[in-house]
């Protein structure tokens, strides 16, 4: 199975690339966002909690991520592999997902690192508040999530790079552009 994690700071195109890689490749897809906001949206425990947290600007509880990721992973019935989109976005986080494929047989294949400099993700994200009217894309819970990706999510690029999955990917120019220097990480493997 081709079981990729797609990663980069809010607002660097995660979603978009994800759509795309998972029509060319017939991967599931598996954003966390996503499936958060269902949860909100139904109103559900798991809903409420998770609002409470994303209205701070702060993550969802691992152990509560991994085990909605479990049950969806498992889910997919003869499934090609996955792209994991928001998700991990800590250490304890990618050794739990580490941890709960290899349990099933699996391993992360490839892990796509979209970079893109800040002040084009403010402006992105601002864009995308206005267009979608997305609550959490406002200046200031912005500025928190940028924060919280910097001092908790970055690190992941080393953690990675150690295990021998990192692949840098720029995330500034056309989409097909980037489109295309993902196809070229996925297709080497």
């Amino acid at each position: 199975m081709l079981n990729i994690v797609i990663f980069g700071a809010p607002g660097s195109g995660k979603g978009t690339q994800s759509e795309r890689i998972v029509n060319k490749y017939a991967l599931n897809h598996i954003s966390t966002g996503d499936v958060l906001r269902a949860e909100i949206k139904n109103g559900t425990e798991l809903g409420k909690t998770a609002k409470g947290y994303i209205d701070q600007g702060q993550l969802i509880p691992d152990a509560l991520m991994i085990d909605i990721l479990a049950s969806v992973f498992d889910s997919f019935k003869d499934s090609k592999g996955v792209i994991f989109d928001g998700f991990p976005r800590t250490i304890a986080q990618a050794d739990a997902l580490k941890n709960m494929l290899a349990e099933r047989g699996q391993d992360v294949s490839i892990m796509l690192d979209l970079e893109v400099p800040e002040e084009e993700l403010m402006t992105r994200l601002i864009k995308r508040g206005q267009d979608s009217g997305r609550a959490d894309d406002n200046e200031e819970t912005i500025k928190k999530r940028l924060h919280v990706y910097h001092s908790q999510t970055s690190p992941l690029i080393d953690w990675y790079k150690q295990e021998g999955k990192y692949h840098h990917i720029n995330g500034l120019g056309t989409m097909d552009g980037i489109f295309a220097e993902i196809c070229e990480a996925i297709d080497s493997l």
